[in-house]
Order: C-alpha cells, then sequence, then structure tokens
C-alpha cells in the first residue's frame, strides 16, 4: 500500500495537486490567496535549532550557521531544502538531526544554509541569486568543502559542484532530483501535467512570490496523523510527556511555512521539472551551460525505498551524468520515507554516520559498501 504524499517538502505539489483537481476554482484559489497576502506579518518565530549554532554570515538569500566544535579540517555545509519548510529539518530534534549525526561521527565543523523567506522585494530571485550567495558561502569557508545536498538542496548542491568544481571536496546528495526521467514519482507526473499558465496565476496571486501559508492551506484537509508522524520520525510518540512534546515540536515546524520567489519558482518548474534541463546538459548557471562531467569528485547518493517525491532512479543517474569514476561513486537507499531521510531516528542512526564517516576520510580512501534492500 502507497504512503500518502506527505506536504511537509512540498515544494510544487500543492500547487500541482490544485490545477488537477476538478473542485479546485479559481474562486477558491482567490479566497485562499487573499487570506495568504494577510498574514505577511508572522506571529511566531521560525523553528528553533536544536544544535548550538551562531549566525557566520548574512546574505540577501540565506543565515549561514555555523554548528561547527572549534575542530579543523574540511569544513561540512549542508545545503538545506527551500522548499515549503524551514531548514531546521535539518537539525529538527535530538536523535532527529543531520547536524548530530555529522557531528558525532565525522566533521565537526558544520554548517547549515538557512533559507529567508522571500519579501516581496525578493520576488525577482532567481537560481542564479541562490548560487551566487552559494558560492560566498562556501568562499568564506576556505574551499574545497564536503557539500551535503538535502531533497531541493541537492540538485542546488549538484549545480554549484559543477559550475565551481574545484571547490567541493566530496559530495552527498540525499532525496535529490537530478534527472527527472529517470524514474517517476506522484510529484514529476504532476509537473509533468501542470499547464504553465496555472504556475503564473499563483504568482500574480502571490503578488510575485509562491506563498508557503497558501501552499499549505490547500493541504490543511490531509494533515499527517500521529501514526504518520511517528513513522517519518521513526520513534513511538506515546503518551509520555517527551513524546508529546516531539509531536507538538513536529506540528510546530509543519506549522511554519516560507514564501519562494517566483522568479525562482518559475525556473525550477520549467528548466528542472518540464524541461529536466540539468540531466539534458542544457542548464546556463551564472553565465555558463553546466556540465555534469566537470563533477569527479566522490560522491555518495542517499535515497529512500518509500519516496513518493523522489524516485530512487531520479537521484541514482545522477551516477552516469557525473565524470567521477565509478569506484568513487556509492549509493545507499535506506528504508524509510522521504522526509525520513532527514528526520527518522534509524535513517540518522544508520546511515548518516556511514556518511560521516567517509566524509572524513583521506582523498585516497574512498570505500564503503553500498547498502542496498
Amino acid at each position: 500500500m502507497a504512503r500518502p504524499l506527505y506536504p511537509a517538502m512540498a515544494f510544487l505539489w500543492p500547487m500541482l495537486a490544485a490545477a488537477t483537481a476538478s473542485e479546485f476554482t479559481a474562486e477558491m484559489m482567490h479566497r485562499m490567496a487573499a487570506a495568504a497576502l494577510g498574514g505577511d506579518e508572522r506571529s511566531t518565530p521560525p523553528p528553533a535549532w536544536t544544535s548550538a549554532n551562531r549566525v557566520r554570515l548574512g546574505l540577501p538569500t540565506m543565515m549561514l550557521r555555523d554548528f561547527s566544535m572549534g575542530e579543523g579540517g574540511p569544513a561540512t555545509l549542508v545545503c538545506a531544502p527551500f522548499a515549503l519548510h524551514h531548514a531546521s529539518i535539518a537539525d529538527f530534534a535530538p536523535g532527529h538531526s543531520v547536524v548530530e549525526a555529522l557531528r558525532a561521527h565525522g566533521p565537526g565543523n558544520v554548517l547549515v544554509t538557512e533559507w529567508r523567506s522571500a519579501t516581496p522585494d525578493m520576488r525577482f530571485f532567481c537560481i542564479d541569486t541562490y548560487l551566487a550567495d552559494l558560492n560566498i558561502a562556501v568562499d568564506e569557508l576556505a574551499p574545497p568543502v564536503n557539500l551535503v545536498g538535502l531533497c531541493q538542496g541537492g540538485w542546488l548542491a549538484l549545480m554549484y559542484a559543477a559550475r565551481f568544481p574545484a571547490k567541493v571536496r566530496r559530495l552527498v546528495l540525499v532525496g535529490a532530483p537530478v534527472d527527472i526521467a529517470a524514474g517517476q514519482s506522484r510529484l514529476t507526473q504532476l509537473a509533468a501535467n501542470m499547464p504553465i499558465a496555472m504556475v503564473h496565476e499563483l504568482l500574480r496571486l502571490g503578488d510575485g512570490r509562491v506563498l508557503g501559508s497558501m501552499a499549505l492551506e490547500l493541504w490543511r484537509a490531509q494533515a499527517m496523523s500521529d501514526d504518520a508522524v511517528c513513522r517519518t520520525l521513526q520513534a513511538e510518540i506515546g503518551m509520555s510527556e517527551a513524546g508529546q512534546a516531539r509531536l507538538a515540536r513536529f506540528r510546530d515546524w509543519d506549522a511554519w511555512t516560507v514564501d519562494l520567489p517566483g522568479t525562482y519558482y518559475l525556473e525550477v518548474v520549467e528548466r528542472l521539472y518540464k524541461e529536466n534541463r540539468l540531466a539534458n546538459g542544457d542548464f546556463v548557471a551564472l553565465g555558463k551551460r553546466l556540465d555534469l562531467k566537470a563533477v569527479t569528485v566522490p560522491i555518495f547518493l542517499l535515497a529512500a525505498q518509500d519516496d513518493d517525491v523522489v524516485a530512487a532512479g531520479q537521484i541514482f543517474a545522477a551516477a552516469d551524468l557525473i565524470g567521477t569514476p565509478p569506484r568513487q561513486v556509492k549509493k545507499a537507499v535506506a528504508p524509510c520515507g522521504h522526509v525520513g531521510l532527514f528526520m527518522g531516528a534509524r535513517t540518522l542512526g544508520e546511515d548518516w554516520p556511514v556518511i560521516a564517516r567517509w566524509l572524513a576520510e583521506k582523498p585516497d580512501n574512498s570505500a564503503v559498501s553500498d547498502r542496498t534492500y
């Protein structure tokens, strides 16, 4: 039985589903847009980070969060998803934290991109804007760095590695769509069927942005049950005080959304999902066509076994598109759903320590066994 599509990483599908739902009318779109536009002033702060950190750098697109423990060695930069939810998906809670797993088992010098919610004056920000700021962040860390891309942050990390190959030491892609044609998921099917005119209408309703609150409103009827949250976190919730606190923390995280710049969103829909330009070798970034064969560094690809969002083939296709020798390409499949890759206690206790140790290895020692199910 297929698991329900979970909205926590909903970068595209709330709008895509709306475009294909016969009961969804233009009047409903306008009503939800009006409600969302009225909520620009946030009444609650963003989700809290679990691990101690400081803001290393403030840029137009992000705050660079530094979780380092004062250790030397190459920096590991986690490129968080810029999707519907906050970047703290990389550091959600004790035992449910990518940052925690990386620091405990490998590099102690860990940083995360905390993408800013798009304000009206950011509506024209594009993919190049985010790549340029990512480049500034990497330069701040004395490259080459280890780059870890989560979900939508994965294709951005891969683009960066292709555009600036000398600045990346090792590359990790987790649940990241690379070649849309290499597998089918509910998300890619919806993207293929979505009229581009619908995207333009959404941007018009959002004053040039895709409003996270509007997207979340479309999915309220499909909010996760407590059992579904339990499966995602790979932990028992129960009635204990600690379990209920963890559930409440998740609900709060799930309710806090980010807004996306319209230009950026439109580029992702058209160039990545509809035209598959990154995999086809036709994507131009910062003035240069990206050649994925320029990526020759060791790479680790982690997919989820039960993923409605990113099919395993879409991420594993990267192995054939890049220039990294096959012996330095590592693949693993975790027995979880999409969000479980980043928040699941079992995945973080079994798969991420392998990744962390691999990141800490010397350049001449990249051997690690594939884990498949």
